[in-house]
């Protein structure tokens, strides 16, 4: 039977499909049906071209075991046959050198292939050596190399007339203004989307969606960005593209940090780093996983996460599209674990490259610049005038990017290196910026569209930049004591009431769909009360007399007679252990081992805090307090948590200041 018209339909719809219309998974199809025809048929040059189309537009587009070799075998096997010096033999040497070299983040090989291509003047062979070297060279090192290889596929496109060597070229020009920071990166990307306009290809046409989910997040259009993501993932699995769900997981941890709920991603990422769809030199999901579980209070995966990571070295991660990104991650999480070390070198590694943005693989997230993550390291080692530096240049660097989320977040980790540097007043100046910036943010354009569409610097689209935190990431955490007020009520128009929930030795606090995680302190323990005890005044002296139990002070000799705890703290704890202690015996018996511990290090803590602040018999202690001691006392250390959320979260600080009263009765005020 001659099968040899189907062979040369399917390597012509093979070819139409990836080269016109940038259909990844229909080119695929062809070219794999294609080869087996023309493996049997014993045509070598069908053979080369089935192979050379099934490889794809991309390097890397196999990423399984099996898939993989199976690409290699059959460019091995096309070889073999074929005349060495023939232009496709040069052709499959390419794709086999780029597929080989982007596994080790090397370059050697394929870039050796290209001058090969450029002194043959073969134009196909040198428009697919510069599109895979190119593909080979986007770690933060190699940016003007990159920006030559792009301006000559453009080039070249006009030689071999294919309009995906065109796009390709202009694609991966944008790709690089974006990595480097080019103010005029989004020139190039409309230039890119003019042509897409004039008639689309599925595959480039994926990459552009994904940089608009990108410049939505730096908007601060949070939502928005949301949304375009599952666009823009079902753009991609249309196309056929291998990144589609990677990406969109890439762009909802942007998302999620800065709308502050990045620890509910852990689920997420635990699947998503043992996933065979990510790139086999891509390591930024592992670096989210340690900083969305360390964020949730699991300290265990997050140091096993940075761990597996680090490995030997971490300067022998792989220096792919991801590095920036993954850098950023591992700085994020040293600081929450207080990991010195690996800060250490973190800073040592990612210093070069301090003037670059964080874009993580072709342009599709963003964290802003890598200033601020050198100011993180600088402050986990406890160099806090070297962060305040990188700090001050992250915030102008961010602002010249227009991102508007990336500039709260290193506004408020400035306020607070200056806080640890020991100039209050500076770090109040910088918090007092913030607030400005945030209500010019949601104020309307002179075209009458407001910035983040009414959204702002610190609450982007009513979700917020909550990353930052005293210190700490902003998280939902893990299941904690809620000592909260009235929470949502059936008025919608009533305003949102402040929530604090337990995270071990943290308090989160929440407001509406914000949160933020801060340390535990002795203002915090107050306003913890006053939140539980919404629109009731409580006695500054009460307050105090609690925090003398959990200081372990209330061995003094009791004179006034005050309560160390609360009433209605204790009976809210009470109530908490017994629903704790039902929850363990559920846990235990459903075999859920990870959510009984954690349930029980909270019962451990609740019973620790009412056993130091009661006596014998359950007798509340007392502790000895004037009224105006317990009036200052209180105001100073509610004022300073109130300082520390605020620095974290501009809106649920502000909420706070309004809503909290102190004096010798103190009051919590929602609406």
């Amino acid at each position: 039977m001659n099968r040899l018209p189907e062979l040369r339909t399917l390597l012509d719809e093979g070819t139409r499909a990836v080269v016109e219309d940038g259909d990844l998974r229909s080119g695929r199809d062809r070219f794999d049906r294609a080869f087996r025809i023309a493996e049997s048929a014993g045509d070598a040059g069908a053979m080369a071209v089935a192979a050379l189309g099934f490889g794809g537009l991309w390097v890397h587009e196999h990423r399984t075991v099996t898939a993989s070799v199976l690409l290699e075998s059959r460019i091995r096997q096309a070889l073999d046959v074929l005349e060495p010096e023939s232009s496709l033999a040069l052709r499959l040497r390419i794709r086999l050198a780029g597929e080989g070299d982007y596994r080790r983040s090397d370059h050697t090989a394929v870039l050796a292939l290209l001058e090969e291509a450029t002194a043959r003047r073969a134009p196909l062979a040198r428009a697919e050596a510069l599109s895979l070297t190119h593909h080979c060279l986007v770690g933060p090192e190699h940016g003007a190399l990159r920006r030559k290889l792009a301006a000559d596929l453009v080039a070249e496109s006009f030689r071999t007339s294919r309009r995906s060597d065109l796009l390709m070229g202009l694609l991966w020009q944008t790709v690089d203004m974006f990595l480097d920071g080019d103010p005029h990166a989004e020139r190039c990307l409309a230039e890119l989307r003019e042509l897409l306009t004039e008639r689309d290809h599925l595959a480039v046409g994926f990459v552009a969606s994904a940089m608009s989910v990108m410049l939505a997040v730096r908007a601060g259009r949070l939502d928005e960005a949301e949304e375009l993501a599952r666009t823009c993932a079902e753009r991609g699995i249309a196309a056929g593209d291998v990144n589609a769900t990677v990406w969109q997981a890439a762009q909802l941890v942007t998302v999620r940090w800065y709308q502050g709920r990045v620890a509910e991603l852990v689920p997420l990422l635990g699947d998503l780093v043992n996933s065979p769809t990510l790139s086999a030199v891509d390591d930024h999901a592992l670096a989210a996983l340690a900083v969305a579980a360390a964020t949730a209070g699991d300290r265990r995966r997050a140091v096993g996460a940075l761990a597996t990571l680090c490995g030997g070295d971490l300067g022998d991660l792989p220096r792919s599209s991801s590095w920036m990104v993954t850098m950023h991650g591992v700085a994020e999480a040293a600081y929450l674990l207080d990991d010195t070390a690996t800060a250490a070198r973190v800073y040592e590694l990612l210093s070069p490259y301090g003037h670059l943005p964080m874009v993580g693989s072709l342009a599709v997230a963003c964290f802003g610049s890598a200033h601020h993550a050198l100011g993180v390291a600088a402050l986990t080692t406890g160099d806090v005038d070297r962060a305040v530096t990188h700090l001050r240049d992250a915030l102008r660097q961010n602002l010249a990017l227009a991102h508007w989320p990336a500039a709260a977040a290193s506004r408020d980790r400035l306020a607070l290196a200056l806080e640890r540097a020991g100039r209050p007043e500076e770090a109040d100046a910088v918090r007092a910026e913030t607030d400005v910036l945030a209500g010019e943010a949601t104020a309307p354009l002179p075209g009458g569209d407001g910035l983040g569409g009414g959204g702002g610097l610190a609450r982007a689209d009513g979700q917020g930049g909550g990353m930052r935190g005293a210190g700490r990431l902003v998280g939902d955490g893990s299941r904690g004591d809620e000592l909260g007020g009235d929470g949502p009520s059936g008025d919608e128009r009533r305003p949102p009431t402040a929530v604090c929930t337990r995270l071990g030795r943290k308090w989160r606090i929440g407001l509406g769909d914000r949160s933020v995680l801060v340390e535990h302190s002795v203002g915090m323990l107050h306003l913890v009360v006053l939140i539980g005890n919404p629109r009731q005044e409580i006695r500054a002296v009460d307050l105090v007399a609690g925090l003398a139990a959990l200081n372990e002070a209330a061995e003094r000799p009791a004179l006034s007679g005050q309560p160390v705890l609360d009433r209605v703290a204790a009976q809210q704890y009470r109530y908490r252990l017994a629903r704790l202690r039902t929850e363990l015996d559920e846990l235990t018996a459903g075999g859920d081992p990870d959510r009984a511990a954690v349930a029980r290090a909270e019962h451990d803590w609740l019973v620790g805090q009412l056993a130091g602040a009661t006596g014998l018999s359950g007798r509340v202690r007392t502790f000895p307090e004037g009224e105006e001691r317990s009036r200052v006392a209180v105001s100073k250390a509610v004022r300073r948590a109130m300082d520390r959320i605020a620095a974290a979260d501009s809106a649920i600080g502000a909420h706070l200041r309004q809503a909290v009263h102190t004096g010798i009765r103190c009051s919590y005020w929602p609406e």
